[in-house]
């Protein structure tokens, strides 16, 4: 019998979308923009102490070959042609810092994970030592000091790893984000691995320069950070190298972007004003500023947004950062157990379709935009007799909405011009209750993209456009139109006010929370210094999560 005639659908592009919680691996029809098929695996965080956060460079590197392997699989299923994919993009969780070992290819320490909190005294430490008349850091990094930025990661690799400090003093050490892992393993690794990361990526260390587009001496001394180890600084569509091993051989590697950057490539944001928001782990409304940074005066970023070639400008965005969204969900089926899958918190919601005056401020890692308050920590208020787990579960999602309404509200001010609709995209847009509730809460129209793979989008986009890949136009007339579902608010304006002050006044509640060496240290005493109002809610929470575990309602 004939062997069944492979699909011919002109080239295709796959990408590549490392986040925090899982890795994919997706193909998309060039010049359709349709996704063919793609393959996930969920990847292990480790917390080995009170505010630490931790993943495997090596798991995350085995996860990438799975998924380019299982995903190739899929689409030999459905006679596609994989000899058809024609580049390969890369988006990455961002600043979640690694340290390598050049000629063993070994992680010298897990990576130290964006919403890690050890390095708060380095950050005190650090602010003392900058001039009140001249924050020279955010002038020229458009950042906050913040626990958030790889600098102080790989500050505290250098002080505190034994290995890392003899890797670098030997010049066997090589730093990156997990771009510029993944970069560096898949073209070769000890093999002559290309060893670069992107501008977007870049410029989330704390150590790039966002004017001058390059590494920064006095940033670098200023952290005390030897430039040898850093990559090499690209824009984010242009041929890197080649795939060295697995199923993709040969496949130039020609896109990368740092995963909210490429989520608004994904969202085609290519006009100055035009904005997105993601909801992942965390959640990131980016407001595209176009060729010029623009310096935010309510607790905003200013980040490189992509450059899309190497003769190509570069585009600048405003961003909120939200550090616990689709975490929060993740949280109540972990740790509290009252669902068994991320999923089930629609049904919980849907069933009360109201928080009964409970409001949850899932402050894990402190606070970020617009407040960067480290102090902060998670708490549940508002509980009476009568709330239930559905009440706990519809106030987890009102958390991310209201969290979104105060970044939204701090770029409103910052660009003089309020969004008229917001364009949202990632997985937890898929909760239609929390759609509603975000054009109820931010009391304009939410929009979402029938695609809901838009970062890998944005990824495989600027793959796809580089020069001598050239089977991606991004050209306004040559991009595929996406269909829009559109959620208008349903209530009332004075309600959405009342509702959003409320929020407001848990999240004052829940600073001050813990000091600069308790967050370190680990330190059971940490217990010593916390308010009783840390315990009654903390038991009152551990409480329903218990009666619900064991079916007492």
């Amino acid at each position: 019998m004939a062997a069944a005639k492979k699909a011919v659908l002109g080239p295709l592009v796959g990408a590549v979308d490392q986040g925090t919680s899982s890795t994919r691996f997706l193909v998309f029809n060039s010049k359709t923009a349709e996704l063919l098929s793609h393959h996930q695996v969920e990847i292990k965080q480790e917390f080995p102490r009170e505010g630490w956060v931790e993943q495997d460079p090596k798991e995350i590197l085995r996860s990438v070959y799975e998924c380019i392997e299982k995903t190739c699989e899929k689409l030999g299923q459905l006679n596609i042609d994989i000899s058809n994919i024609k580049a390969i993009g890369v988006s990455n969780q961002r600043e979640t810092t690694v340290v390598w070992d050049k000629l063993t290819g070994e992680p010298l320490y897990n990576a130290v994970v964006w919403l890690d909190l050890r390095t708060q005294s380095t950050v005190e430490n650090l602010s003392k030592k900058i001039p009140g008349n001249n924050n020279f850091v955010k002038s020229k990094t458009g950042l906050p000091l913040s626990t958030y930025f790889s600098a102080v990661k790989l500050r505290w690799l250098l002080d505190n790893v034994r290995t890392v400090k003899e890797a670098v003093e030997e010049d066997r050490a090589l730093f990156g984000t997990i771009d510029a892992w993944l970069i560096w393993s898949l073209t070769g690794g000890t093999n002559r691995g290309v060893h670069c990361t992107d501008v977007t990526n870049a410029s989330r260390t704390m150590l790039f320069n966002i004017h001058s587009l390059e590494w920064d001496k006095e940033l670098c001394e200023f952290f005390e950070i030897p430039m040898k180890i850093l990559p090499n600084v690209r824009s984010s569509s242009e041929i890197y190298g080649l795939m060295k091993a697995g199923v993709l051989e040969g496949v130039p590697i020609s896109g990368c972007l740092g995963d909210q950057s490429a989520a608004l490539v994904g969202q085609m944001c290519f006009q100055d004003g035009q904005a997105k928001n993601t909801y992942g782990t965390g959640c990131f409304l980016l407001c595209n500023t176009g060729h010029k940074c623009v310096f935010s005066e309510h607790g905003l970023l200013t980040t490189v947004a992509y450059k899309l070639g190497r003769d190509k400008p570069v585009y600048y965005a405003l961003e909120g950062s939200v550090a616990i969204a689709g975490a929060a969900i993740r949280w109540l089926r972990d740790n509290l157990g009252i669902i068994k899958s991320s999923e089930e918190i629609e049904k919980l919601a849907k069933e009360v379709g109201t928080s009964y005056g409970c409001y949850f401020v899932p402050a894990f890692s402190g606070l970020y935009a617009p407040y960067w308050e480290p102090s902060a920590r998670g708490i549940i208020c508002g509980l009476t007799q009568f709330t239930n787990k559905c009440h706990i579960a519809f106030a987890a999602l009102e958390a991310v909405c209201f969290q979104t309404r105060e970044i939204l509200d701090a770029m409103n001010r910052d660009c003089g011009i309020p969004l008229s609709h917001l364009q949202v995209d990632g997985g937890m847009t898929n909760n239609k209750i929390l759609m509603q509730l975000q054009a109820d809460i931010l009391y304009i129209p939410v929009v979402k993209s029938s695609m809901p793979e838009i970062t890998a989008l944005g990824a495989a986009m600027a793959a796809g456009a580089a020069e001598g890949v050239d089977v991606w136009s991004l050209q306004p007339e040559d991009l595929s139109a996406v269909m829009m579902e559109r959620f208008e608010p349903q209530i009332n304006a004075e309600e959405s006010e009342i509702r959003y002050s409320t929020w407001k006044k848990a999240v004052i509640k829940s600073m001050g929370w813990v000091t600069t060496q308790s967050s370190e240290s680990g330190d059971p005493s940490i217990f010593c210094s916390l308010p009783l109002g840390f315990f009654i809610v903390s038991s009152m929470v551990m409480l329903i999560g218990a009666r619900y575990i064991s079916g007492i309602p």
